[in-house]
């Protein structure tokens, strides 16, 4: 598909520059990989009002931390400006003159052309779409050709194709995991549905959930997998490194310690990986690398409460005993360093639409403990110890295996490394430009 002149606009609603998330790790690979093919790529914000008439201080303002306002003053000025654009707003480009000094965003941000924004956007389309049941509109002063949505955005960019990427229906499978209006959500997912030009999914699992459980046409709907973009210097960057990484910043040993990372949050599962991690009674340590997503006391409560692990309000915190390290805040190419130097990665998840740190762990080369079931066993494929998530003995028992079967983990690192191929950037892109060029 040739691709010049063509241009395509994705949302920045989880690129924020303060926190990342997965939706805002595919986003951003994604936006790398529309350059690879040649679009001209419009990123849409949804940042507060950018003050001033001169480029410079809006600029500023792009970068600048932004400052909470009581709930109030913020409800307020929703409503007002819900009241002044009931029928859609346009997007003003956010000029980048290049005088603010962004290195210190360079991984966050996705790759662009043009950057635009539209005051508090998500809000306002979330809040319009529960009052009206529509998506909200959105117009450019040049219509792009394509809107890439990469979550269920109740936005309609107008005159564009307008494609959604749906990873999962989790707060419709697992109601108990997340915070959502479920009655609003289902709701958005149909309309979705029903109004697209087409859907994105990430895993053949979340291709299907979307056909059985809301009649999806198939037809409409395609998976292009997700891919990691893990640069290749720390990839193969020296193991002596890697060593001196994992031992100068957290005081651990090269393939002695077993590792979670990611938000903790119910889905994830932490409650019965503790569990399992302590009744296995292995020597080596369990690594939480992980910022704490919602209802995260509860997953944690065993070992707060019994003291495993102390509750500091450092970055770094681990009890006198060492068996269990938390770390709040992990530098992407330390978060890699943890991961190549892990005895294994523990993710039994109870859903997921794709299993990134699956992925991303296989590339690293080191083996992984996951469920045996939906995306988390289609990512995997024959490269995994699988258990049933809601059975700690099995995930016990899998920590003992792996901990004490070297053979077993060469093994799964050298199956993983070339799983991890099904899923690289070239195929991956191949998959895209299908789907864009089947809905122009």
């Amino acid at each position: 598909m040739n691709n010049k002149n063509k241009s395509i606009v994705i949302d920045g609603r989880n690129l924020s520059l303060e926190n990342g998330t997965g939706i805002a790790t595919y986003a951003r690979n994604l936006s790398y990989l529309l350059n690879d093919m040649g679009f001209d790529i419009n990123v849409l914000y949804g940042k507060p009002k950018l003050p001033g008439k001169s480029d410079f201080i809006k600029e500023i303002s792009f970068f600048d931390i932004q400052k909470k306002k009581p709930a109030l003053l913020t409800g307020l000025g929703l409503a007002k400006q819900l009241i002044t654009s009931p029928f859609g707003e346009s997007a003003k480009k956010i000029p980048i003159t290049g005088k603010v000094i962004a290195d210190n965003y360079k991984d966050k941000l996705p790759y662009f052309d043009t950057l635009w924004n539209i005051p508090s956007l998500f809000d306002i389309a979330h809040i319009y779409f529960s009052i009206y049941k529509r998506l909200y509109p959105v117009y450019f002063p040049n219509t792009p050709d394509i809107a890439h949505w990469t979550y269920p955005a109740p936005i309609w960019a107008v005159g564009a194709k307008n494609i959604y990427t749906i990873h999962d229906i989790v707060p419709l499978r697992l109601p108990y995991t997340t915070r959502d209006n479920k009655a609003n959500f289902l709701r958005l997912i149909n309309t979705i549905i029903k109004k697209s030009d087409h859907i994105c999914t990430v895993s053949e699992h979340s291709k299907q959930d979307l056909i059985d459980v809301l009649q999806a046409p198939e037809s409409k709907i395609t998976n292009t997998y997700q891919t990691a973009k893990i640069p290749e210097k720390y990839l193969s960057c020296d193991i002596i490194d890697v060593i001196t990484d994992i031992s100068g910043a957290y005081g651990l040993k090269h393939k002695d310690y077993f590792l979670f990372f990611g938000a903790i949050e119910p889905k994830k599962n932490v409650g019965r990986i503790i569990e399992a991690f302590l009744s296995s009674d292995v020597k080596s340590p369990l690594i939480l690398a992980s910022g704490s997503g919602w209802m995260s006391k509860p997953e944690l409560r065993m070992i707060l409460d019994d003291n495993h692990i102390s509750n500091s309000e450092d970055d770094c915190k681990i009890n006198n005993s060492g068996k269990i390290m938390k770390i709040d805040h992990v530098p992407f190419r330390l978060l890699v360093s943890l991961i190549r130097g892990a005895k294994a990665v523990l993710f039994p998840s109870m859903y997921e639409g794709f299993g990134l740190p699956i992925l991303e762990s296989m590339l690293c080369g080191t083996p992984v403990i996951t469920s045996n079931f939906g995306a988390m066993k289609e990512t995997a494929g024959d490269a995994a110890l699988f258990v049933d998530p809601y059975n700690v003995r099995e995930i016990r028992d899998a920590i003992k295996s792996l901990d004490s079967n070297q053979e077993l983990r060469m093994q799964l690192s050298e199956k993983g490394l070339v799983r991890a191929e099904i899923f690289n950037q070239l195929r991956y892109k191949e998959k895209l430009s299908n789907m864009y060029e089947n809905i122009m």
